[in-house]
């Protein structure tokens, strides 16, 4: 870490990128007292500047800057709080080609994937902003002379925590439903990819009242220091399962509502009567090689029955080069991206060395790419290894890397026991023309988030999240709103 604020861009190749790097709380820029580190292109290993570094006296003074401006939002009234979120939302998608490159130096997607991060995330604050008359309480029947009501409140101040895979679209969006439900809100941005939270953060400062958004940079100092503030009263986070255990442990203590969007190593099913070519492209598409694989919702378990498993592995093998290459991520025609950081690079690759050990059959991949221009960065080809068994790790523990698993399997009930023995249940998709077989096979596989004939979308509305290790709560959706607030009940004798 370092204590000097050179935060001045390193070349002119990387302007479009923030020059403030400050913590931000109360709608302005404040020195940290914890310092500053630098931050990187994961790409090419460019330096990019330092960032700050909150400790827990940040902290504090961020959740505080919150907490004062909550005596105030939470009485805005909702049409008013709407109207602030349109605003910003109209602002980020008129920024996208702006964040998606930040987003891209810093955190390895390709530029063109990362501009439709931008539109999904105000494509949801747009949703949330919708909704904020649907904060309603009930009344129930108590005879005459008497009056019983709720109402839905706030909660206070709340936290979130999001992942480095789409920096730009969980920060913007993942706000949304907590502001629209009238708290105020402390973000941490993801410490390996901060970049773009910087440039949102002077969005929110043309646009919202002062304090109801709060940025805080930092690692895992800050993160606990969120969690643990007696101000804090919900914490969500996007990120691994080991974080998501300690967050809920520190919840305990405090006895705080947490909404938990964890890991995922998620089963894709083809049957034996699938449209094979759409399946095969399924299979491909699902493993979200675009972002080297960096998705806890990634269908990285491709199950394909015994009688178009050669096939299937086969199609694969043949239709990964043609879809995805990895290259530059600033470049618009690149297809695949590099990973994080070199700690992910090296667990990558010891899965794959580990499956090789293990048994498992290489179809192709399995080594950093071989282009020389980006020998600097943290590249691993899209990687498919064939015959994985249940003793494997690879079939058990996720990746969140480009490593795609194809399993034979001939009977069902041997199929749905082989996808529910992990400890996730995240997203699945099922491929068949066989309506009855698709229904049953989505109601028998514990995973929140099914899709048939289809994989990897999101859909505004519809709840996302999972089961087991993979989290609690859900999110997207009406319920994620609703869980930002408190029930009050109200009685009232008016005899």
């Amino acid at each position: 870490m370092t204590e000097n604020r050179a935060i001045i861009n390193p070349s002119e190749k990387y302007g479009v990128l923030p020059r403030t790097r400050d913590l931000f709380f109360g709608n302005a820029w404040h020195r940290p007292d914890g310092g500053y580190a630098a931050t990187v292109n994961p790409a090419n290993q460019d330096e990019l500047g330092n960032c700050a570094v909150a400790n827990a006296t940040d902290v504090d003074r961020a959740v505080q800057a919150a907490h004062t401006a909550f005596a105030t939002w939470r009485d805005t009234a909702p049409g008013a709080r709407a109207t602030f979120m349109r605003e910003l939302a109209a602002k980020i998608r008129a920024s996208a080609d702006e964040f998606a490159l930040i987003d891209a130096i810093n955190c390895g997607n390709p530029v063109r994937e990362m501009t439709r991060d931008a539109v999904i995330a105000a494509a949801q604050i747009d949703y949330y902003a919708g909704l904020v008359h649907e904060l309603k309480g009930d009344t129930l029947p108590m005879g005459s002379g008497v009056l019983n009501y709720s109402l839905r409140e706030p909660l206070g101040v709340v936290a979130r925590i999001v992942a480095y895979n789409h920096p730009l679209m969980f920060l913007a969006g993942k706000l949304a439903p907590a502001i629209a439900a009238g708290n105020t809100v402390v973000m941490k941005p993801p410490a390996q990819a901060p970049l773009s939270s910087y440039r949102l953060a002077e969005i929110i400062a043309d646009t919202l009242p002062p304090g109801v958004v709060n940025i805080v940079t930092g690692g895992s100092e800050c993160g606990a220091a969120l969690v643990d503030h007696p101000l804090v009263r919900k914490v969500a986070l996007i990120g691994s399962v080991q974080t998501g255990s300690n967050i809920l442990r520190a919840a305990a203590e405090k006895i705080i509502p947490v909404t938990l969007e964890l890991g995922g190593k998620n089963p894709l099913v083809i049957c034996p009567d699938a449209d094979l070519e759409r399946a095969v492209t399924g299979a491909v598409g699902g493993m979200n090689f675009t972002w080297a694989g960096q998705s806890c919702g990634s269908t990285s378990r491709c199950f394909a029955h015994s009688s178009v498993y050669d096939e299937v592995c086969a199609g694969i093998t043949e239709l990964i080069p043609k879809l995805h290459r990895c290259g530059d991520p600033t470049n618009m025609n690149t297809t695949m991206g590099s990973l994080i950081s070199e700690p992910q690079f090296n667990k990558v690759m010891a899965f794959i060395e580990g499956a090789k050990e293990e048994g498992a059959r290489l179809l192709c991949g399995g080594r950093p790419s071989a282009d020389q221009t980006l020998s600097k960065g943290w590249f691993v080809e899209p990687t498919v290894f064939a015959d994985v068994t249940p003793a494997m790790r690879l079939f058990r523990e996720e990746v969140f890397g480009p490593v795609l698993s194809v399993i034979p399997w001939s009977d069902e009930d041997e199929l749905v026991t082989q996808i529910n023995s992990v400890d996730y249940g995240l997203t699945a998709s099922i491929w068949t023309r066989d309506l009855q077989r698709a229904h049953r096979l989505a109601s028998r596989i514990e995973s929140g988030y099914v899709w048939i004939n289809h994989m990897t979308s999101h859909f505004i509305g519809a709840e996302f999240g999972g089961y087991k290790k993979s989290g609690l709560g859900r999110e997207e959706g009406l319920s994620e709103l609703l869980s930002y607030t408190q029930v009050k009940n109200i009685h009232v004798r008016l005899d």
